[in-house]
């Protein structure tokens, strides 16, 4: 019989998302909010790991979502087509970041530029997540973009997601 091994550390590297060997890659955005959240700061950083890319965000100054019940602590949180950051319209900030990076296609909330919402804790935020829509590479020259309301995951193209409250731009790590 000819039996198949898995590689070592438990997957089998035929099925990793990239076609490559896999080697350790990263891309980073650092965070900083515009005219609506001028507070707000962080950084968010992408890593190649098996099967995908984990996605790893800290922020602090998020505004105070008292008076916007039923949406309460949650904030949009995507990747956007263009890279820039540039402020433009101090009432609409960040319309130069574009639409939600949408590669392949597909309707909202299914394109590569959907993450999770942000949960803010007195104005802070930090999550991890995994995603296998694409890998740290494909996402550097984009931008990521934080909005004032969650996403609802149904309104087409982008989610009903709000204003955008701050923007970076995603570099090589």
């Amino acid at each position: 019989m000819n039996w198949y091994m898995p590689a070592a550390y438990g997957y089998d590297p035929r099925f990793v998302s990239s076609s490559y060997a896999y080697a350790p890659t990263q891309a980073y955005a650092e965070i900083q909010g515009g005219p609506l959240a001028p507070d707000l700061q962080g950084f968010v950083v992408f890593t190649d790991v098996p099967y995908g890319t984990d996605v790893f965000v800290e922020v602090s100054g998020l505004p105070s979502s008292e008076g916007q019940q039923p949406i309460g602590p949650f904030f949009g949180f995507h990747l956007h087509d263009k890279g820039s950051c540039a402020v433009g319209d101090p009432a609409n900030p960040f319309l130069a970041s574009g639409e939600h990076w949408n590669p392949t296609n597909q309707p909202h909330p299914h394109h590569a530029g959907d993450l999770p919402v942000l949960l803010s804790n007195g104005g802070y935020a930090r999550m991890n997540v995994f995603t296998n829509r694409f890998r740290a590479a494909d996402v550097i020259g984009k931008t990521v973009v934080i909005h004032q309301n969650p996403d609802d995951y149904r309104t087409q193209p982008a989610g009903n997601s709000g204003k955008r409250l701050a923007c970076g731009l995603i570099v090589a790590g």
